[in-house]
């Protein structure tokens, strides 16, 4: 299956493959605009500097993708940047299918993304590296006025979003929640428009738990959708909070760094289903099981799914955020300066301090020593 986003993103995917290949031509052709962004940024911060002989160089770097991740990288930079105002670094949400093709292209220093670098696209870049920097989680939430608890599976949302399960009361929907009232209103699905990473976490959710899906649609950062009447596609984890408020009875993936904003939208977050058959909603107790559960079979290269894995505690869709970078840089300053901003994050970057704020966890002391062997191969 094949399906391209707006920009020119191409991706397939479908689990029993394991893979999913990224067609970044048409996104080449338009990234003129950038990369001038990234020169001019350049020669600002070489040029304001130059009438003073104490002054000192700086180096820019740019960091574009996952628009879940971005919220920390703002945290991050800030802090970052008044410790070390040598290294100055632009972010930017473009979603984690536009950071990995533009990371790989050396449009950018950095992509940002939920989703790590396939088999097929590792195989024709080598260079190019997926380095963990924090763990994360996607919640289901969703908009049902007068429903505060609501169970949801896999199948369940495979069938709402291919169209098979259009009302809130449906019979399978109504199984899963005993004592609880649904209405028989249409059920509104909201989807990711741009290449994501979330996109991805979220299909292979549904990949993972329910056949049809993974025979069908499968997963990716984007998606040939099943057509479906008041479905609504929106841009980035922003869009689909507003979607999502504006919308009764719509259900949206949203990644848990919007948690406060999905609150103070009155969003309901639902409790999955498992693959041990428990119903558990995102916490750093259900996120940090499932994490854990595959830390030590974390291979070098930390190219892994946390996906629906094993355990009665461990919440289905838990991701690791990744940093995709070349680890051959054409200048040196430019790979000492990723190098030292991302050894920061993996460290000082994955303090309470911060992660707090965004509802991610910090990296287990065995995953932190595997990015760390990955970043010191940055030249």
């Amino acid at each position: 299956m094949r399906a391209t986003s707006a920009d020119g993103l191409a991706i397939t995917g479908i689990v029993a493959k394991e893979d999913f290949t990224v067609n970044i031509n048409n996104m080449l052709r338009r990234s003129t605009l950038l990369r001038a962004g990234v020169a001019a940024l350049a020669l600002s911060s070489l040029t304001g500097f130059a009438g003073s002989a104490k002054a000192q160089s700086i180096t820019p770097l740019v960091e574009s993708g996952s628009s879940l991740l971005y919220p920390l990288f703002n945290i991050w930079v800030e802090d970052y940047q008044s410790i070390n105002p040598g290294i100055q670094i632009t972010t930017t949400s473009t979603g984690s299918g536009a950071g990995i093709a533009q990371a790989i292209k050396g449009l950018v220093q950095i992509g940002a993304s939920d989703a790590y670098v396939s088999n097929a696209m590792e195989k024709a870049h080598p260079t190019i590296l997926s380095i963990p920097l924090a763990i994360s989680a996607q919640a289901v939430n969703y908009n049902l006025p007068g429903v505060t608890n609501l169970h949801l599976s896999g199948p369940i949302l495979a069938g709402i979003y291919s169209g098979t399960i259009t009302k809130w009361n449906d019979p399978q929907i109504a199984a899963a929640n005993p004592g609880v009232t649904l209405p028989a209103n249409t059920i509104v699905p909201i989807h990711r428009l741009d290449g994501s990473g979330d996109t991805f976490i979220f299909s292979q959710y549904l990949s993972a738990s329910t056949p049809s899906w993974k025979s069908s649609v499968g997963f990716g950062t984007t998606l040939s959708w099943p057509p479906i009447t008041g479905e609504i596609g929106a841009k980035g984890n922003a869009g689909m909070l507003a979607a999502a408020k504006a919308n009764p009875y719509s259900v949206a993936y949203i990644g848990v760094s919007y948690a406060s904003k999905v609150a103070a939208a009155g969003l309901g977050i639902a409790a999955l289903e498992n693959a041990s058959g428990a119903y558990v909603t995102p916490t750093p107790d259900t996120i940090g099981a499932a994490a854990d559960s595959i830390a030590n079979s974390t291979p070098p290269d930390e190219r892994i799914s946390m996906i629906f894995t094993t355990g009665a505690n461990n919440y289905p869709i838990v991701n690791y955020e990744y940093a995709v970078v070349d680890s051959n840089q054409e200048a040196s300053a430019v790979a000492d300066a990723i190098r030292t901003f991302l050894t920061w994050a993996i460290n000082d970057g994955n303090s309470p301090k911060y992660l707090k704020q965004v509802n991610f966890l910090p990296l287990p002391a065995p995953i932190k020593a595997l990015s760390a062997a990955q970043i010191a191969k940055i030249q």
